[in-house]
């Protein structure tokens, strides 16, 4: 059973690291106020490092195809 999920925020498409028992998640991308149970799940991971790995490739990939818009973290 996984203990990390990948999901896309719904606003900006910006991708998140969340534990499985999370009920919600801010994007660090646009601010807004994400529910897991709701939100479309990309990957799911056994551990913190698999997870971050994971979500890393989905990232590289989306800055290559132009699919997600990621703001600048400050």
């Amino acid at each position: 059973m996984a203990c990390y999920i990948i999901v896309v925020c719904s606003k900006c498409g910006g991708y998140l690291l969340a534990k499985e028992n999370q009920k919600t998640r801010t994007c660090p991308y646009c601010g807004s106020k994400v529910i897991l149970e709701k939100a479309k799940k990309v990957a799911a991971a056994e551990n913190a490092t698999e997870a971050s790995t994971l979500l890393r490739k989905l990232k590289e990939k989306a800055a290559k195809g132009g699919k997600v818009k990621l703001q600048r973290q400050f």
